[in-house]
């Protein structure tokens, strides 16, 4: 027998997989939906299960009967765990005492590493507490709910796994998981340090810094992310690119992880000679260091249990025992945490860890025929894992990826070498400096191929399309997804045919067609069809009527936003029609509806990092109204930091105005919103910007007080353009461009003729968005260029 005819019959034989399990966790996950969406009323499909079981048994299907009263039972315990953790948060102690807003002391171990955030009123330190006693109201309690803190800094030095007691005002939680918040809440006394598991945990952490501490910025971030899912570090634009190249699994806690280091564990054991169960003890350490270092989240254990699901599927009968496990991951996993049935990360897990179970080992055997084994599985699985998430993917961003696939190929070689090595580098730290700083770097050269792959794969071309995330649109997408599934292995067993197709992929998302189209604009007239967005651009001024809405380009499908107009729809098909699909910090000049009514049109579909606002919580409407619109999104909202100077990409922004030290409640009115405007004073490709929002005379002057010899390219005009300007002070800044964001026949009389004749006698163009459409602003050798929409 020829190897091809081997290889075929070898492909014909891949074993059957064992559904069953896998049809438990479904309907388990089904009734956990349900639960979550219609509450009691879910229990009715346990019932009909059960009735559903005893007829088939009766019709003599003894094994399926079984099978069914078995869904009957997991709906049940999903149904009954979702409702009853329910009823715990909803009706116990805490929420009582928290619908009060009584103020508590509250004892707790802490549960989760503290993160620092920016709030209205300074920085807070967010901390997770799991409470075992509280006493309120002259009572106490003896509880096991948990509870988030907001503390001061003070609460930055809370060591996960420690127990403290504080003193707070207990407040409600918006999330179904947290009992209550603790808020305005003293420094922590410690009452007990971390157990020794924890303290070891924390020690390989921080030596795993340690071990990259000198490697460029993107690498001394990536690699602890890699190792232990630690991404606090990690630079905005570098966790976009990651999103844009589908690379963002490998920054979080993810089954990879754990399949990487504990697979390198039994490898090295086996290697030393260890056998039989002494292996399997080995592996079941490894899970459990693994855990404890990427810290005992729902999040980690899910991911923890993905892993463990892979490496059965790396062994033996791993096609049938993989679906099994992945089966029975699902179940216990749910009936543990029943709110990883509306979770999209757990969904995405299950669906990627199925895809490499179900479809990577028929890809692989078709690939096999005319690619090295190595190769073909490097293909076979990240393809696989890709394709099975694509759908959930273009639900939560309305993207797909073209990119994803080629980049997980490109980067899986280094995977496995930088998480191991980085974990090598923390433990080797522990022991020997030199060692651990060997090791580090080994993983930081690994990394540093990955975070060169993101940044030029992001900026491809053609790195995704818009898909949409409409019912319709998805159906669509899973029907392509499925029937690519069941075509790919047929398609891909003939070289021919393969290497056809593979060059074709190459090619759309190298964007050969775009570089042809870029190449024929100036011969062929009239292509490419449209001109906008120009490339290059740095600074849009949207056309969303009488207001604001400035969005500045800090890379690829990125930029920061400054103002978001009077209407949602407006803004969202402006930052649509440019392509933005991640914004970093979302900054709101001041609290008039011209200027923050939009902002919900900003966080629609986008990834945000930020959003700040001025400190003249004036007028009261608009500031609660834009932390009310924050919130849904999960964000809190800032104060713009006077006189502190970030960078974004290659984005350089400060804030020049107002100089409040803090939050202030203004009239309430609205009179003192305008001159606390937020002013920025931006540096981007050799271009310097002034975003003046409605700043009047009186801030005006006091900036040219301040900034006697400012001088700058592109004035965004104050205030619409009102005749109410400190016209000596804008006369000195010697702007090239003067872009006017103003509204059709509006009833201001904006702007002001004289005030634009005054600055185009000083050399400047105008440009404003009533009569151009939405503006764009683009560097250029010989100073700023304007281009328009219309």
């Amino acid at each position: 027998m020829d190897q091809q005819a081997a290889e075929r019959v070898d492909e014909r034989r891949l074993p059957v997989h064992d559904l069953r399990m896998a049809a438990v966790a479904a309907v388990g996950w089904l009734g956990g939906i349900g639960a979550h969406r219609v509450g009691h009323g879910a229990l009715w499909g346990a019932v009909a299960l059960a009735v559903a079981a005893w007829l088939v048994a009766r019709r003599g299907h003894v094994r399926l009967g079984r099978l069914v009263a078995a869904g009957a039972v997991v709906v049940g315990g999903v149904v009954g765990a979702t409702l009853l953790r329910g009823e715990v948060v909803a009706q116990g102690v805490l929420p009582g005492l928290a619908q009060q807003r009584a103020v508590a002391e509250v004892t707790g171990r802490v549960v989760s590493d503290p993160v620092t955030v920016d709030g209205p009123w300074g920085q807070q330190v967010v901390v997770r507490l799991r409470v075992h006693e509280l006493t309120a109201r002259g009572a106490s309690y003896t509880l096991g709910a948990v509870v988030v803190v907001l503390g001061d800094p003070h609460w930055s030095q809370a060591q996960i796994g420690s127990e403290v007691r504080t003193v707070g005002r207990l407040a409600p939680a918006d999330d179904g998981q947290v009992a209550a918040l603790v808020v305005g809440a003293r420094p922590p006394v410690r009452i007990r340090g971390p157990d020794v598991w924890w303290r070891g945990a924390a020690a390989v952490r921080s030596s795993i810094r340690d071990a990259v501490a000198d490697r460029p910025e993107a690498q001394r971030a990536l690699v602890p992310a890699l190792v232990v899912g630690d991404d606090a570090d990690l630079p905005s634009s570098l966790e976009q690119d990651f999103r844009t190249t589908g690379l963002t699994h490998l920054t979080a806690v993810s089954g990879t992880n754990l399949t990487l280091v504990v697979g390198f564990l039994v490898l090295l054991a086996r290697a030393l000679g260890v056998r039989r169960w002494w292996l399997t003890l080995v592996g079941v350490v490894g899970i459990a260091g693994f855990v404890l270092l990427a810290r005992t989240e729902p999040s980690v254990v899910r991911a923890a249990a993905m892993g463990t699901v892979g490496l059965f599927a790396l062994g033996t009968d791993g096609r049938r025992r993989g679906l099994r496990a992945l089966g029975v991951a699902v179940t216990g996993l749910l009936l543990v945490w029943p709110s990883l049935a509306v979770s999209a990360g757990f969904a995405l897990s299950v669906l990627a860890t199925a895809g490499i179970v179900v479809l990577a080992p028929p890809v692989q055997a078709a690939l096999a025929r005319w690619l090295p084994t190595p190769v073909s599985a490097a293909i076979a699985v990240p393809f696989a894992a890709q394709l099975a998430c694509t759908p959930v993917i273009a639900a939560l961003s309305g993207e797909v990826s073209v990119v994803a696939v080629l980049a997980n190929l490109l980067v899986a070689p280094m995977v496995g070498p930088a998480t191991v090595l980085g974990l090598a580098g923390g433990i080797a730290g522990l022991v020997c400096d030199p060692l651990g700083w060997l090791a580090g770097t080994a993983a930081g050269a690994c990394v540093g191929w990955i975070v060169v792959v993101a940044e030029h794969g992001a900026q491809l071309p053609v790195p995704s399309v818009s898909w949409g995330s409409g019912p319709v649109a998805l159906v669509l997408l899973t029907c392509l997804c499925l029937a690519v599934a069941v075509g790919a292995p047929a398609v891909l067993r003939r070289r021919a045919i393969g290497v056809a197709t593979i060059v074709a992929a190459l090619v759309l998302v190298l964007g050969v067609p775009g570089r042809f189209a870029s190449l024929s604009a100036g011969w062929l007239p009239g292509w490419p069809p449209g001109n906008w967005p120009p490339r290059d651009w740095a600074l849009v001024a949207c056309d969303v009527g009488q207001g604001d809405a400035l969005v500045v380009s800090v890379g690829p499908r990125s930029a920061i936003v400054v103002d978001a107009g009077p209407d949602p729809d407006l803004v969202d098909r402006c930052l649509d029609r440019l392509g933005v699909r991640a914004v970093p910090l979302v900054v709101l000049t001041h609290f008039h509806a011209d200027h923050v009514d939009g902002l919900a049109g900003v966080l629609r579909g986008r990834q945000v990092g930020a959003v700040e606002a001025s400190p003249m919580l004036d007028p009261t409407a608009g500031a609660e109204q834009v932390q009310r619109t924050a919130r849904e999104s999960g964000l809190v909202v800032a104060s713009a930091p006077y006189g502190l100077t970030r960078r974004y990409g290659d984005v350089t922004l400060q804030v020049l105005w107002p100089d409040l030290p803090e939050p202030v409640v203004g009239p309430g009115d609205g009179s003192a919103a305008n001159d606390a405007s937020v002013v920025l004073l931006i540096e981007t490709r050799g271009l310097r910007i002034l975003l003046t929002g409605d700043v009047e005379p009186g801030g005006q002057g006091r900036l040219a007080a301040v900034l006697p010899d400012l001088d700058i390219d592109v004035l965004k005009v104050p205030h619409h353009g009102s005749t109410y300007q400190e016209l000596d002070w804008l006369r000195s800044l010697d702007a090239e461009v003067a872009v006017v964001s103003v509204g059709e026949d509006n009833d201001y009389g904006h702007p002001d003729p004289r005030l634009l004749d005054a600055l185009a006698a000083e050399g400047a163009e105008i440009a404003r968005t009533d009569h151009d459409g939405d503006v764009a602003v683009v560097p250029g050798d010989a100073g700023p260029a304007v281009v328009a929409s219309d």
